[in-house]
């Protein structure tokens, strides 16, 4: 069964084009180790909640919008295999290509997947 890593950030709205330009880059990286699919979204309707919510979990500010966005993999020994050499890969390095949000408030996980339609 696949294995799944998602992630929700908040990104700076201007910074829009530059944040797909990055996913972009780091989708043909991730592709090229293992991954069989990537999934980068921006939001478009997400509510600020009352006791949780997508905004809520990324501190996300006025000027910014929450994205959400996951990679599939075939297995998590696949994904556990490609990560490390992933973020060692020079095009995925700070200077080279680098984040256009804060990722101090990026939140992932690694998840299996339980049902695929």
């Amino acid at each position: 069964m696949s294995y799944i890593d998602g992630f929700v950030a908040a990104v700076p709205t201007a910074n829009k084009q530059k944040y797909i330009q990055h996913a972009s880059d780091a989708a043909a990286v991730f592709k090229e180790y293992g991954a069989t699919k990537m999934v980068e979204c921006w939001g478009d309707d997400v509510p600020d909640g009352k006791v949780t919510s997508f905004p809520m979990a990324v501190k996300c500010q006025p000027e910014e919008t929450v994205v959400f966005s996951w990679i599939e993999w075939p297995s998590r020994a696949v994904r556990d295999k490609a990560m490390p050499r992933i973020m060692d890969d020079p095009r995925l390095q700070p200077d080279v290509n680098p984040m256009p949000f804060d990722g101090k408030r990026l939140i992932y996980g690694g998840f299996e997947a339980v049902v695929l339609e």
